[in-house]
């Protein structure tokens, strides 16, 4: 058989930081670069908005999809 040695016991822990994270979000007339995609502008409802993704929260959650129409330049978020 096995025999152990007695352990002290260990202690554990975890930090976390909560709170919100400010998120900038920067226009530029470049968004050419962006792929555009068919989704319904939520003001305008034009159906064509280029979208970029941002880690807006923690390593494990998804990314944060931002849209920006392409005919009236509305910016919004898709959390899907």
């Amino acid at each position: 058989g096995y025999k152990t040695a007695k352990l002290k016991e260990a202690k554990i822990s975890e930090s976390v930081k909560t709170g919100k994270t400010k998120v900038e979000v920067v226009e530029t007339e470049e968004t050419p670069h962006l792929p555009l995609i068919q989704t319904e502008c939520p003001k305008c409802k034009f159906k064509k908005a280029y979208f970029w993704t941002v880690q807006t929260r923690a390593g494990d959650e998804p990314e944060t999809k931002f849209l920006k129409c392409k005919k009236c330049k509305h910016i919004w978020r898709d959390y899907n």
